[in-house]
């Protein structure tokens, strides 16, 4: 080669490597127009084309990749081939030695590694007879790290299990029918099997328009350090929200930071199962959408931890030419512009995503349309029931036992029994399956007895029984309900009463199984609310001898039905009271919401967490499915209502006030899940809740207001304090004897709670301060 040609080669290099940066320049810059489509193969009537490979191919799973280029009118002998490859467009391989010419064409075999890995530009220049130059090039990639072959029913971020991240609107397609505009779009593959080989059934799944306002995210992190990394721990919660906190959860819809904490799966048994979960410390706002990102990730070494390729292709605007990733590239584009409008900087991310909310209508309509189908079934009457039963002078407290049943309609199929769903008419929506017989008994104390003949009526409450339970829980407040003048009447939780308890474990075997408890747990709240009518109403219990003292003197104060629920009814209770038109009032005892935060920091889940360990022996497909079920439960528990439970009714329903009375170092039910109700519910807490130093948190009970004055009407939590240690920091139950004896039930010894609970159920109810401006403690 002469200098001229030298020169002119060196010079036709630089303008074409010019291009290409300049083209790369607009892809990492996140341009729509990338550097891809200014790329030009030549065609027919080129004087150079390169015919093979094709432009914007995906050459990932080839082990030798055949490269043509039809010379047409150009000189073979000035031909010059390069690759600009691994994302970078300086410093070009020079290929033109592997190229042999042939029959007007330049033929050569590439192999993987003459192609890199990542986005590239295959050039070739030449002149042709009469001097003129002439350039093709095209744009390749070859990602051999993405894997999109499950796409359709698999995340493909680059995490370890086809779920992950989760939740994600991966798993969603588009549907104008719902409110989110969203539908969730599970298959057959995107949860496991069981161990049996039962495969997963997404249908009731698929009915959603979005996850769950409680939504625990999961992600997989091996090696991870939370606290060097800089996620928020569940004691400082405030941290979350600040500008180098690891994980940032933004609202897409208000721009709004959202508060949360960080926690390892503290169950799993290695790094390798260990699954990151992110946990809203107030919940996410129904229908919205919400971008999560996470930065500046380190090992336990101090190293920092890179992200996936499936990732930085989305990130640093690298194209792929592989048709999932492409067909979500603007979604994932959006989702790092709200984080960069956030302050997050683009480079920084380890992974980012998005997922959508489930609308308030989608959480609620089915059982807002029993509530008022079955309202006017009866039309807007009250139900039939029937005494089986009457014990007189029971014990020193209750003077007479009242048991029966009622008539409820039924929206489950067959005759309603445990594992049974709810029918669906042609909108989806339940319809009524005939007559469902719902148990009651009812306690009325000796203080509402004045004697033959006559009667003080007492106030009218419903009883929500704890875990798996009975409505003859209802038994066992003869000293509250006599001391206080209350004529206490409870039901079954059906779905997650006594008679469950073979279904749980069917659903513990195979989670298909699992929207059946749900399901039921929609009928019961409907049962609670018929029950409460008959309490409440003069044409309702009253109007039977059983319920009289004598003909004409009534043992129940009609007008006004009052709800108190303890553990489970305490959880369930608080969706019961979100729906109700018959209560307005409710304490709810030691209660919580999100089962899927709750299982694993309960002692129970010691009895129950066996059978699903022995059906889902992978530990991250363990904590995903906590989440997978969260969004059914939601539609029998509070935490799917908890936005609407006080002052933000919903469609036609009344406002509510509500009490929580927890126990701090609850064994059972955790304190961060009760917290998290009360911030998402808007209630106040009673300050000073405990003792300094009580609770290790930076700020304890952050972002929830104290209580302004004594009495104090509106919803409000009180942490009762019966000496307990506090909790463990992570996803595990406080066992005994090294979390001291369980506080759960001590609230029903202690006469100030009874107070409490008394003052707070009447129809001018109020808090009032039995703690005379105190931590409330107990030595019960």
């Amino acid at each position: 080669m002469d200098g001229r040609e030298h020169a002119v080669r060196k010079h036709r290099g630089r303008i074409v490597g010019i291009a290409i940066v300049a083209a790369a320049s607009l892809a990492l810059s996140g341009c729509q127009l990338v550097a891809s489509e200014l790329s030009n193969p030549g065609d027919a009537a080129s004087a150079i084309e390169i015919v093979a490979p094709p432009n914007r191919s995906q050459l990932a799973g080839l082990a030798a990749i055949p490269v043509d280029i039809r010379l047409g009118d150009a000189a073979p002998g000035t031909l010059h081939v390069e690759l600009h490859r691994n994302d970078v467009f300086t410093d070009p391989l020079d290929i033109t030695g592997h190229f042999a010419v042939a029959a007007g064409h330049a033929t050569a075999t590439l192999t993987p590694d003459d192609l890199g890995t990542g986005f590239g530009m295959l050039t070739a220049t030449a002149r042709t007879a009469a001097g003129t130059e002439v350039v093709a090039n095209i744009a390749y990639s070859r990602e051999p790290d993405i894997d999109t072959s499950a796409a359709d029913s698999c995340e493909f971020l680059g995490q370890s299990h086809c779920q992950l991240p989760f939740p994600s609107d991966h798993f969603t397609v588009a549907d104008a029918t719902t409110d989110t505009g969203r539908r969730v779009a599970f298959t057959a593959d995107t949860f496991p099997a069981n161990a049996l080989g039962t495969a997963f059934d997404p249908t009731e799944w698929n009915r959603n328009d979005g996850f769950s306002p409680g939504s625990a995210i999961v992600v997989h992190v091996p090696g991870i350090d939370l606290a060097a990394s800089g996620a928020a721990p569940i004691t400082d919660i405030e941290s979350s929200l600040g500008d180098d906190s690891a994980f940032v959860l933004i609202d897409a819809d208000t721009g709004e930071r959202w508060p949360h904490f960080v926690e390892l799966d503290s169950w799993a048994t290695s790094d390798a199962t260990r699954a990151v979960v992110i946990r809203p410390a107030r919940n996410f706002r129904e229908g919205h959408r919400i971008v999560i990102g996470v930065r500046h990730l380190v090992d336990t070494g101090g190293e920092p931890i890179a992200p996936s390729r499936a990732f930085r292709v989305y990130r640093d605007e690298l194209p792929t030419f592989i048709p999932a990733v492409e067909t979500r590239r603007p979604a994932m584009r959006d989702a790092i512009d709200v984080l960069r409008a956030a302050g997050v900087d683009r480079p920084t991310l380890t992974l980012a995503w998005d997922f959508t909310v489930a609308s308030q209508r989608n959480l609620s309509e089915r059982l807002l349309h029993m509530r008022d189908d079955a309202y006017a079934q009866i039309d807007q009457g009250v139900p039939a029931f029937t005494v089986t039963n009457v014990q007189e002078n029971v014990n020193s407290r209750i003077q007479r036992r009242v048991t029966g049943t009622f008539a409820v309609p039924l929206y489950l199929t067959g005759a309603g029994a445990p594992g049974e769903r709810l029918t669906a008419g042609p909108d989806g929506l339940p319809v009524r399956n005939g007559t469902y017989q719902a148990n009651f008994v009812c306690n009325v104390p000796k203080s509402v007895w004045n004697g033959s003949g006559a009667a003080t009526p007492g106030r009218a409450v419903v009883y929500g029984h704890g875990l798996l339970g009975a409505a003859t829980e209802a038994n066992s407040f003869g000293t509250l309900i006599d001391n206080h003048g209350i004529v206490l009447c409870g039901t079954d939780w059906i779905g997650m009463s006594t008679n469950d308890v073979g279904n749980v474990a069917n659903i513990l075997f195979d989670l298909s199984n699992f929207p059946s408890l749900p399901d039921r747990l929609q009928q019961a709240h409907l049962n609670f609310q018929f029950l409460a009518r008959l309490m409440k109403r003069a044409d309702g219990f009253s109007t039977h001898p059983a319920f009289q003292a004598a003909p004409a003197e009534p043992l129940i104060a009609t007008g006004a039905v009052f709800y108190n629920g303890n553990s489970q009814g305490g959880i369930l209770g608080g969706a019961a009271t979100a729906i109700s038109t018959e209560w307005t009032r409710a304490v709810l005892g030691v209660p919580a919401m999100n089962f899927s935060t709750l299982l694993t920091r309960s002692t129970h889940w010691d009895t129950f967490s066996p059978v699903l360990f022995t059906s889902y022996p992978d530990e991250i497909d363990r904590t995903v499915g906590y989440s997978l079920i969260q969004m059914l439960w939601d539609r029998g528990e509070a935490n799917g209502y908890a936005w609407h439970l006080t002052d933000d009714p919903l469609p036609g329903t009344p406002a509510h006030q509500v009490m929580l009375l927890a126990a701090f170092g609850d064994h059972q039910v955790a304190n961060i899940a009760t917290e998290t109700e009360a911030r998402t519910m808007g209630a106040s807490v009673y300050q000073p809740a405990l003792a300094d130093g009580r609770k290790p948190d930076v700020e304890p009970f952050w972002d929830i207001p104290a209580i302004t004055t004594n009495p104090f009407t509106g919803s409000v939590l009180v942490m009762w304090d019966y000496g307990t240690p506090p909790p463990p920091l992570g996803n595990l139950p406080p066992r005994s004897p090294e979390y001291g004896a369980d506080p759960h039930g001590k609230g029903g010894a202690e006469p100030r709670v009874a107070q409490q609970v008394s003052d707070f159920l009447r129809i001018d109810g109020f808090f009032g301060d039995v703690c005379l401006g105190l931590p409330c403690t107990s030595n019960v």
